[in-house]
């Protein structure tokens, strides 16, 4: 197939790229270069701003020129701070970019979009494990915006669209030292910087209910990642394919605690740990239901905690 892959030079990105690449299908990038990195990515690239003016018109000719299956659109702001600081940013880039891209993929008949969307559309779920069913109440603009660009594509059904959400949960680890996440905006990335510099990582809060009293997430391997995309396109060129949402996880919880003396294990470093207040809006548990994915997809993770910590400390 040929696929359309925006933020296709972001760390996330990039490895859908590699790993489609690896199963025999060519790509094509579009990413505004703003976090991106062209050296990740060994296929055409356009720079562009989906949230521009000119951006549906750019896409609808570049649609018509490589005559794509399916697009894989990952490309959004992301830091769920800012996104509380600046929401109209967000709102405009997040689902603005969205609105072009379905623009011109109506234009030009293309019918097949994986969206990349986020556990964050959930909010703070009062289950051991959340299922796509759970209702979305997200707590931040980020959150928000994935939760309407899910809407955004069901809507589109009537003109003929066939979506797929994919929810994440927390994205760490790394295929290469070349496809690393340099934004060092998550619990992995953040805590292997702070080792790195002689400084303690901090845990915010440890008097949650949980175990240790830290926060429990849900960490999946950014390649498992990546093959789940290529899941879901496969998903969508079959006959008559229902739209629907998958969470991707691994349906096991790792508490923040749990994660750093995993990095103390992968670095060899017996680093100590500052402890913080609580962070607003946290919540206590987020741990997908994977059960959907597999049964659907067949689809299952390959990598657990120790892979995922020690690639990341690798990669860095």
């Amino acid at each position: 197939m040929k696929l359309l892959v925006t933020g296709g030079a972001g760390y996330i990105g990039s490895h859908v790229v590699k790993a489609a690449q690896s199963a025999g299908h060519s790509c094509v990038v579009v990413d505004n270069l703003s976090t991106g990195l062209t050296s990740r990515i060994d296929c055409p690239a356009l720079e562009l701003d989906l949230a521009s003016r000119d951006a549906s018109a750019q896409l609808v000719q570049l649609m018509r020129e490589h005559n794509f299956d399916s697009v894989i659109h990952l490309a959004a702001r992301k830091q769920v701070g800012e996104s509380v600081q600046k929401p109209e940013e967000y709102f405009l880039d997040n689902l603005g970019g969205l609105a072009n891209l379905l623009l011109a993929m109506r234009e030009v008949g293309l019918k097949s979009l994986v969206f990349s969307s986020s556990a964050a559309t959930y909010g703070m779920p009062d289950v051991d494990k959340v299922t796509e069913d759970y209702p979305g109440v997200p707590i931040n603009p980020y959150g928000q915006t994935k939760l309407i660009g899910e809407m955004m594509l069901k809507n589109a059904e009537v003109w003929g669209l066939r979506g797929v959400n994919l929810r994440y949960f927390n994205v760490a680890g790394a295929a290469s030292q070349e496809l690393a996440d340099t934004a060092a905006l998550n619990l992995i990335p953040i805590a292997i910087n702070a080792v790195k510099a002689g400084k303690a990582p901090v845990v915010f809060g440890t008097d949650y209910p949980t175990p240790d009293g830290s926060c429990i997430r849900d960490y999946v391997h950014v390649e498992d990642l990546a093959l789940a995309h290529l899941a879901a396109v496969d998903y969508l060129a079959g006959a008559n394919q229902e739209f629907t949402t998958f969470n991707v996880g691994t349906g096991v919880g790792a508490s923040v605690i749990e994660v750093l003396d995993a990095l103390k294990r992968a670095s060899g470093i017996d680093f100590e740990v500052a402890i913080g207040e609580r962070r607003a809006g946290d919540p206590p548990r987020l741990v997908a239901d994977v059960s959907r994915i597999d049964r659907v997809l067949g689809f299952r993770t390959k990598h657990d905690l120790a892979s995922i910590v020690q690639s990341a400390w690798d990669a860095s």
